[in-house]
């Protein structure tokens, strides 16, 4: 499989780059002290310049890119902060494409448009307290009424809650056991009946808004059903498209604590040379170049593989495993690179680290990545319920 970008994908990859180093990296920090989303500003440039909707139909406003293309996008934005990251990636490999896929015409006209303009985030409500790596325990319920859907239940770590605008809600549409009863609803943000619970407050990934979302009578209609009950397959299709996203937001934190580490390698001095030129720091720097290098590939891999519908869940689950377990180790190790410095918030490594945490959290944790990958290594599936 050929994994070499084109010409058109390197020129991207350089120009997301200048602009990260330029707009992203002097704010970065001060987006994550104050734990608030990036300026209106650095969104409109990524809107301008295509990043926005890239991946979209163009019929509907977007650029009618390959996912590997979006993917390039988002490393080099996240390799300065995740948060930089954030609007291409929902825009891209987020719920919208839930709606491209199994939306009728009428909804995609709706929707897609609004999100490629950037009038427009959608995210996702699918955890629920008893129901995260069961996701087919979900209680939230849609019950039929006349015009539409009235929902009853609650989300908990609903990324973009409260600030998105509008959220795609996992539900369960009748009392069928497990997947089989479970579709999506889009419900807007001034729905009435839909409220949302405190702000968390997380390690790492601040700025990024993340909250419960209460549904008590909140009555959708007809033609906010995106997919209907028994559709869970469908939706989980999908959202391996959103694993690949994760699986590139921690390589980019991976990419960019290697680049912090290496410049200081060169930089630090001891006994009158640069660090750099120490065996012990040459190991490190060369076991972190070699798992962001094996990282990337597989997430290249899943991205490609996609080409043809969606990618495989043996790769994104492959994938998204192996880079977030790289992003954790690669921060470790440039702090061990910078020493008591990397410790400091003058340096962005000490939140590279916080922020390489949460994604092995997101999008399933790594324990069920690696029961998927194991299902396909036996070819057959285990009930964990037994």
């Amino acid at each position: 499989m050929d994994f070499q970008l084109s010409e058109e994908q390197r020129l991207l990859q350089q120009t997301v780059r200048d602009f990260a180093d330029r707009e992203c990296k002097p704010l970065a920090a001060l987006w994550d002290r104050e734990a608030r989303v990036p300026d209106d500003r650095v969104i409109r440039q990524m809107i301008e310049m295509g990043l926005v909707g890239m991946c979209l139909p163009p019929q509907y406003g977007g650029g009618g890119q390959d996912l590997l293309t979006a993917i390039v996008a988002i490393e080099q934005l996240a390799r300065i902060s995740p948060l930089c990251a954030a609007a291409v990636f929902e825009s891209n490999v987020g719920p919208v494409r839930v709606i491209e896929f199994f939306g009728t015409p009428e909804q995609k006209q709706r929707y897609i448009p609004r999100v490629c303009r950037g009038e427009m985030q959608i995210s996702v409500g699918m955890t629920e307290a008893e129901a995260g790596s069961a996701l087919t325990d979900l209680r939230t319920r849609a019950t039929k009424v006349a015009g539409g859907w009235r929902v009853d239940g609650r989300k908990v770590f609903c990324t973009g809650g409260g600030h998105s605008e509008a959220y795609m809600v996992y539900c369960r549409f009748d009392e069928k056991a497990g997947a089989r009863g479970i579709g999506a609803l889009l419900i807007e943000k001034d729905t009435p009946g839909l409220s949302f619970g405190k702000q968390e407050q997380f390690m790492g990934m601040r700025g990024f808004p993340g909250c419960d979302l209460i549904f008590d009578g909140c009555v959708v209609p007809d033609e906010n059903l995106i997919v209907a009950a028994g559709g869970f397959g469908s939706l989980m299709q999908c959202f391996d498209i959103e694993r690949c996203g994760n699986a590139t937001m921690a390589l980019g934190i991976a990419s960019g604590a290697l680049e912090v580490a290496a410049a200081y390698a060169m930089e630090r001095k001891t006994f009158g040379k640069p660090i750099a030129e120490r065996q012990a720091i040459q190991m490190l720097i060369a076991d972190m170049a070699t798992r962001v290098d094996a990282a990337r590939l597989l997430v290249y891999r899943a991205a490609v593989g996609s080409q043809s519908g969606f990618p495989s869940i043996r790769e994104t689950s492959m994938a998204k495993v192996f880079a977030n377990e790289t992003a954790k180790a690669v921060t470790d190790m440039a702090m061990e690179v910078l020493g008591g410095y990397g410790y400091t918030t003058d340096f962005p490594i000490e939140r590279m680290l916080r922020d390489s945490r949460g994604w092995p959290l997101a999008g399933g944790t790594l324990q069920i990545q690696k029961i998927l990958i194991a299902a396909t290594v036996f070819g057959r599936t285990f009930d964990q319920r037994k």
